[in-house]
C-alpha cells in the first residue's frame, strides 16, 4: 500500500479525482511554490477508488456511516509503502498510511475522525469551512430522532462528546455563518475550537491566519484537516468560484487566497484529510467547484509528501 493516499467515500465526488488527474497527466504535477514533485518523491500515490456505501444505506444513514467507518479504519491500518518497518506515531507504535477521504456531505468526517482516532488517539482538527459545524442538535435541525442528530452542522459536536478532538488544540478558519445566537460561539469553546473568521483576512492577511493556525496546533502531534469547499467565496469579482456547494456563504475566501493558507501550514504533522461538500451537479460548464477541489487536494497531498514518511527511528528488530 501507500505511504499517501487518495480515496473516494462518495458518489458525489468522482469528478474531483477525473479532474485531478487529467491536470497532472497535463502538468506533470509539479508543486512550484512548494518546491515538490508528489507524484516523483518517495510516497506512492494511489487513488483507492469508493468506500462501498451500499444501497441500503440509503435509507438509513446510522448504516452508511458505520460503512465509511469500517472502510477508513481498514485502509489506514494496512502497511504503507514506505517504511512500513519502522516504528510510527500510532497508538499501536505502528507507521500507518496517510490518507485524504473525497466526500459529499461533511458528515462524514464523524466516522473518518473515529477510524482515525482509533489509530492515532485524540486527535487535533484543522477545519476550514464557513460553518462551525458543532451546533447541538437541538438547534441544528431539530433532533427528532437520535439518527437525524447527526448531520453536517453536528458532528462535530458528537466528536466532541464522544472524545475524539484533542482539547483545546482545535481550529475553524474561514468562518463567516449566521448564528442562533452568541451562545453558538460559546459552545463552539467547549468543544474546543479556536475561530478564525474570514473577514479577519481583510485585517491581518493570509500570513496572519496562517500564523494563529500554527500556534494552535503545532508541528508535532497528529493533525487532521478537514476542508469544506464552501470556505470558497461562490462569487468573487462577480467570477464565480466555488458556487457548487449545498450551503455556499456570501464574503468567503477566493482560491488564491485557500491555496496559499494551506500552503503556509507546511511542517504540520497531517495523518489524514478530508475535502467535502463537493456537489458537481450545482457546478458550472467549466467544472469551477470541481477544479478548485482538485487543487486543493494537490495542496494537501504535497504537504504530506514534503513532510516526509511517517515512521520514526530504526526499523525493528525481528
Amino acid at each position: 500500500m501507500t505511504a499517501a493516499l487518495a480515496l473516494q467515500a462518495s458518489d458525489k465526488v468522482p469528478a474531483v479525482s477525473i479532474y485531478s488527474s487529467r491536470k497532472v497527466r497535463f502538468s506533470g504535477g509539479y508543486n512550484v511554490p512548494l518546491d515538490e514533485n508528489p507524484f516523483n518523491s518517495w510516497a506512492k500515490v494511489l487513488d483507492c477508488g469508493d468506500i462501498p456505501v451500499t444501497s441500503c444505506s440509503s435509507y438509513d444513514n446510522d448504516y452508511a456511516i458505520q460503512q465509511i467507518e469500517e472502510g477508513h479504519a481498514k485502509l489506514l491500518t494496512r502497511a504503507p509503502f514506505t517504511d512500513a518497518e519502522k516504528p510510527g506515531p500510532s497508538k499501536a507504535g505502528l507507521t500507518l498510511p496517510r490518507l485524504i477521504t473525497l466526500g459529499g456531505d461533511h458528515t462524514i468526517t464523524l466516522p473518518l475522525l473515529r477510524s482515525v482516532v482509533a489509530a492515532y488517539g485524540p486527535i487535533s482538527v484543522i477545519h476550514f469551512d464557513s460553518h462551525l459545524d458543532t451546533w447541538r442538535p437541538h438547534v441544528f435541525g431539530g433532533a427528532p430522532t437520535a439518527q437525524a442528530a447527526i448531520n453536517h452542522g453536528t458532528y462535530f459536536y458528537h466528536a466532541h462528546r464522544e472524545g475524539l478532538l484533542a482539547n483545546d488544540t482545535n481550529i475553524h478558519a474561514g468562518i463567516r455563518t449566521t448564528l442562533s445566537g452568541l451562545s453558538d460561539y460559546d459552545h463552539d469553546g467547549y468543544c474546543g475550537f479556536q475561530i478564525v473568521e474570514a473577514r479577519e483576512i481583510d485585517s491581518i492577511g493570509t500570513a496572519g491566519i496562517i500564523r494563529k493556525i500554527r500556534e494552535r496546533v503545532g508541528t508535532e502531534k497528529p493533525v487532521y484537516l478537514s476542508v469544506d469547499i464552501d470556505t470558497l467565496d461562490p462569487a468573487s469579482n462577480t467570477k464565480q468560484v466555488a458556487p457548487a456547494t449545498g450551503t455556499p456563504e456570501t464574503g468567503g475566501w477566493s482560491t488564491r487566497e485557500l491555496r496559499t493558507i494551506i500552503r503556509g501550514l507546511e511542517g504540520v504533522n497531517f495523518v489524514a484529510a478530508d475535502i467535502v461538500e463537493v456537489a458537481p451537479a450545482y457546478d458550472t460548464n467549466a467544472e469551477l467547484t470541481t477544479m478548485a477541489a482538485a487543487d486543493t487536494l494537490f495542496e494537501i497531498m504535497t504537504l504530506m509528501v514534503k513532510r516526509g514518511p511517517m515512521g520514526v527511528g530504526k526499523v525493528k528488530e525481528e
